[in-house]
């Protein structure tokens, strides 16, 4: 393993719920068993409950589990700083409660606590690729800002050829490598033709497929990095 200092990975999705939490918590694991040391950091998430007089998410809760960071106000607001009730687009959900996210805030949290050479920032998105964060801004405006490596997550289901496609190739139009892609099962009926979707995938996409995630809603998330070959990435 090399001691430079690595640039963040970003996990996009197809859409909402292909599978992007169950895909970065199975990574980080995979990571840390390969000697990593991870930073969680969810930018902006919607859909929380209060806890203790703080909103917390539930995806953001588990990135910090996988990390095995114990849950403190303090230590959440550090994970995931943009926190809204509403399970919603999060820049509705801002407009309605206040608190307003913006590129230049996010990346400035993110970078306010330099990496280590053994530790990889690892950011999960929301929604998929260019959820917007504000009238003018989106989620993909923070990867570009911050020169990222991109890892997608392809939600294997009916529409997923294109709409995986559709978001490589605005990924690369800024200028960004996708250093992986994952294809995530994310409901119990296996789509129709599924090897053959599999297959037309590792065919048109050019980066690596990392592995393939099947549906599992009861196994212990440390099972799920089995699924992953971080190997491929450039590490």
């Amino acid at each position: 393993m090399e001691t430079q200092i690595q640039p963040p990975l970003f996990i996009t999705g197809t859409d909402t719920d292909a599978g992007k939490t169950t895909c970065a918590v199975a990574l980080i694991h995979a990571l840390r068993g390969s000697g990593w040391r991870v930073r969680p950091y969810k930018p902006v998430a919607a859909g929380a409950e209060l806890v203790d007089g703080q909103l917390r998410n539930s995806d953001a809760l588990k990135l910090m589990r996988a990390c095995a960071i114990d849950v403190t106000h303090d230590s959440y607001l550090q994970v995931n700083p943009y926190c809204f009730a509403p399970p919603i687009a999060p820049h509705i959900a801002a407009a309605q409660v206040g608190g307003e996210p913006s590129v230049a805030g996010i990346v400035e949290k993110i970078t306010m606590t330099p990496l280590e050479a053994n530790e990889l920032l690892v950011i999960e998105g929301a929604g998929g690729w260019l959820v917007p964060l504000n009238s003018n801004e989106s989620l993909a405006d923070v990867a570009e800002q911050l020169q990222t490596q991109v890892i997608l997550v392809i939600g294997m289901k009916l529409g997923c050829l294109s709409h995986a496609l559709l978001t490589a190739e605005a990924i690369t139009r800024r200028g960004l490598n996708i250093v992986g892609w994952i294809a995530n099962q994310p409901q119990p009926t296996t789509m129709a033709c599924y090897e053959e979707n599999l297959a037309t995938l590792q065919h048109l996409l050019k980066a690596p497929c990392l592995g393939v995630v099947p549906f599992l809603p009861h196994a212990d998330e440390t099972a799920l990095a089995q699924y992953l070959d971080v190997e491929r990435l450039p590490l």
